[in-house]
């Protein structure tokens, strides 16, 4: 069957670039006929049916012309699990012109890149309704705070569903003990209590439970029935069945005419409760898109006219003359042209030491200037900044659909189905052959085929144990914030780690201080003087060094500073230089010895310096960023479990190889830019890979979200938390190896809940149909199948509460949770 394609092209000017389009396009697999228009701009293509549109795209940007293709998030509402996200896909991708879908449940959006002269978005948007969802304006705000609503108004029906449905729980088990069957036999009679079940499961049923009949009809209307549909219909059934029970129990077989109030309460008051769950476990993950939107400065001190006016942001244009400030964050990238200033990088390099800029530096949107007044000129504004590129790259590969496919929601398209034609089976074969009364019967194993099938523990699987190992792995120092990294991470096979603030401490630190000529303290106390008068960061750590001795620093006089080799004073009546080797070169102070324990200094990833007081060299020092407690026995240990671990960093190729070695990590990648990270880990899951990347900075947050699973370090930056999916509280590496030992545990837990949820189903299915009458004359009694379904629910739950007892077996390696510093 031949379909038609529109596609709207840019760039063409003659005859020539339409005859070399038409070539292109007719050349690609599944174009019967192809059409191109000068005056219109547009390709008309016929194809067979199931021809990729992408196939078309790459023909006409090979040819070196341009499609025009849409791209657009447009918000969802009534998603609840990955049957949703199913559904909408496949909708979508059938609309011709359709060139990408991907849902994702946790932000509630699709994102789509289509053809807009094959498919507009108001086709989209009705095909998306057709589906049984709502789409919502494209400029609707991050539904992180219609999300919170949706949890508090969940938590609400949770609470109101418990308060009516333990009352009519505890009246239904009460009948069948025979002491407190007496009791309220005393009060009131059987049909009065019945009466009573009434009004309290009624509440339960169509207000704590309107969402399964909002959703639910909405999918037995469009004939994809799926998790709802069965809860509205086992559910639905319990409570008419009662009611029927109730008013005329003339129409029921002896015996048969009783109540199941409870039931129908029961089942919604769970499956809310899993709902609830699955919310309490979703990770939020437009936060990390929030707070990066906050580092963009909102104004800018713009010099026109030789006048400084303060501008808003937008109104910055590129070329613009920028003043700012010390103390004040850069608004926009550019290149500076007067001044000399410090700069703070960590947000883009992940380096804690600041940056020096001077005339030609670039400086880059978001970082902060430290203590000089800079002038640049503006060279990207706008979204063309590295901030709003990261920005970018985050939400991308938080949109992408992540290999994670949910278990629960896959079979449930495919049970859920199945079980309604089952019941429908068995009410026409009962009516049609079943003893008189016949509708009764039939009523009667229908009602017990839907109940033995609702899906209570199959809602449970999941959440339940995803809820007691988040708190399990809490409790270890270990913040899962997404529900779907317990399982992810039990598949990981590659680890990929940041180096400063993951592996290191993430600050320069006096690590090293060996006197040549005097006392050690003596000299450091000179020298760290010297130090308190410069603003390098270097200086800083020399200084918190002396200060940890508890040395006394003496005052200064003659202060001088020469960027790029040193500093020059007075103390005490010496002359103190401190600086690199090239500055003692100038001074023609001879180095010695000194010089080759420099170069060890170097070699294990430290920034050597040299002290001279009074002409003579006085001391060799090394600052640097020291390698966490944990580092090198979290790589061991990672190692002994088979995974593959690796480091990707942004510093030089000295220090990364320096760290690495002390650490034992064999593959290292450095000098690498923010977008170059997930570019790598992309890499690395096209070879199939599973990956991991752990990371704590700004500069990390498109890694950690393109990742399979993004671990940030609870220490580090907050966006870095929001972006990841599991947070180390304590920042301490070994962490991960008891997070990789709670998901296999968790794994496992799931996948025999779901042998168990799913096998009674089996096994009773069949009972609950009347399977048994014909030969010992058994019929299975909706409460009993009301209490089969409770007693699945109870062993998921039961089940999952074992991983309460799950013990990291890691010794010491365990972060303590009083030591843990948790800023998710």
């Amino acid at each position: 069957m031949a379909q038609y394609v529109d596609i709207e092209i840019r760039g063409m000017s003659c005859a020539s670039c339409v005859g070399r389009v038409e070539r292109a396009l007719s050349q690609q697999p599944g174009v019967i006929n192809a059409q191109v228009n000068l005056a219109a701009q547009k390709a008309a293509i016929q194809v067979e049916a199931g021809t990729a549109t992408t196939s078309l795209l790459n023909a006409i940007e090979t040819a070196g012309y341009q499609p025009v293709v849409e791209s657009l998030d447009i918000p969802i509402t009534g998603m609840s699990c990955g049957s949703c996200v199913s559904r909408i896909e496949r909708t979508l991708t059938k609309l011709p012109g359709m060139v990408e879908v991907s849902v994702n449940l946790a932000t509630q959006k699709a994102f789509v890149r289509f053809l807009p002269g094959a498919v507009s978005l108001t086709r989209i948007q009705h095909a998306i309704r057709e589906a049984g969802y709502e789409p919502q304006d494209t400029d609707t705000p991050p539904p992180t705070d219609s999300e919170d609503r949706e949890r508090a108004e969940l938590r609400r029906r949770v609470v109101l569903a418990a308060i009516f449905t333990i009352p009519v729980v505890i009246i239904a088990m009460g009948k069948m003990i025979p002491t407190f069957d007496a009791l309220l036999t005393s009060l009131m009679p059987h049909r009065g209590w019945m009466g009573v079940e009434w009004l309290l499961a009624t509440p339960v049923q169509f207000y704590a439970g309107a969402r399964f009949y909002r959703v639910g009809f909405a999918e037995l209307r469009h004939f994809n029935p799926g998790m709802n549909s069965l809860v509205m219909i086992g559910s639905s059934a319990a409570y008419f069945y009662s009611v029927a029970a109730l008013l005329v129990p003339g129409l029921f077989p002896v015996g048969t005419a009783v109540s199941y109030f409870e039931a129908a309460a029961v089942i919604v008051t769970l499956i809310l409760l899993g709902r609830y769950f699955e919310h309490i476990a979703k990770g939020r993950t437009s936060e990390a898109i929030k707070k990066l939107l906050q580092l963009q400065a909102k104004t800018a001190r713009v010099i026109r006219e030789d006048e400084t006016v303060e501008l808003p942001i937008d109104a910055v244009v590129t070329g613009d003359r920028i003043l700012v400030r010390p103390g004040e964050r850069v608004p926009v990238d550019g290149i500076v042209e007067e001044g000399h200033s410090y700069v703070d990088e960590s947000m883009i390099s992940g380096e804690p030491v600041p940056v020096v800029k001077q005339r030609d530096s670039e400086v880059v949107g978001g970082t902060i200037n430290k203590n000089g007044a800079l002038t640049f000129r503006a060279t990207r504004v706008g979204a063309d900044t590295v901030l709003s590129q990261i920005v970018k790259m985050v939400e991308t590969a938080q949109a992408e659909k992540p290999p994670i496919q949910q278990l629960a929601d896959k079979v449930a398209g495919v049970f859920v189905p199945v079980v309604i034609a089952i019941a429908a089976i068995t009410f026409a074969l009962w009516f049609a052959f079943g003893p008189s009364p016949s509708l009764s019967f039939a009523f009667v194993t229908t009602v017990s085929v839907l109940l033995i099938a609702c899906p209570c523990a199959m809602g449970l699987a999941t959440p339940t144990a995803i809820m007691v190992s988040t708190g399990k792995g809490a409790e270890m120092g270990v913040l899962f914030r997404k529900g779907a990294a317990l399982e992810t991470l039990a598949k990981m096979n590659t680890v990929v780690l940041d180096k400063t603030g993951t592996l290191t401490q993430g600050r320069p630190e006096l690590t090293d201080f060996e006197a040549i000529n005097g006392h050690e303290n003596d000299v450091l106390r000179l020298v760290a003087a010297v130090e308190a008068q410069s603003e390098h960061p270097i200086a800083e750590a020399i200084v918190q060094g002396a200060k940890a001795r508890g040395l006394e620093l003496p005052s200064v006089s003659r202060f001088s500073a020469e960027p790029g080799y040193g500093i020059e004073a007075e103390v005490d009546g010496h002359l103190v230089h401190v600086g690199a080797d090239r500055y003692m070169h100038r001074l023609e102070i001879e180095l010695g010895q000194a010089e080759t324990r420099a170069k060890v200094f170097a070699e294990n990833a430290k920034s050597p310096l040299y002290a001279a007081v009074d002409g003579q060299l006085a001391a060799v020092i090394a600052v640097a960023d020291p390698l966490k407690e944990g580092s090198a026995e979290a790589i061991t240990a990672l190692k002994a479990q088979g995974l593959e671990v690796a480091m990707l960093t942004g510093d030089n190729r000295a220090t990364a190889d320096a760290i690495a070695r002390q650490v034992g990590i064999q593959q290292v990648l450095a000098e690498v830019l923010p977008d170059q990270k997930a570019a790598e880990i992309r890499r690395l899951q096209a070879e199939g890979k599973r990956v991991a990347f752990v990371g704590d900075g700004i500069n990390d947050a498109p890694a950690l979200a393109q990742a399979d699973v993004g671990i940030a370090i609870g220490t580090g930056t907050d966006i870095a938390i929001e972006s990841g999916d599991v947070v180390l509280m304590s920042g301490d590496l070994r962490g991960i190896v008891n997070a990789t030992a709670l998901s296999k545990r968790t794994h496992r837990t799931i996948i025999s809940n779901f042998v168990w949820a799913y096998g009674y189903n089996v096994a009773l299915i069949p009972v609950a149909a009347g399977m048994l009458y014909p030969f010992i004359g058994v019929l299975l009694s909706p409460m009993l199948a009301a209490a089969a379904m409770s007693v699945s629910s109870v062993f998921v739950l039961t089940n999952s509460l074992r991983l309460r007892r799950f013990t990291p077996d890691t010794g010491n390696a365990t972060p303590r949770p009083n030591d843990a510093v948790h800023r998710a």
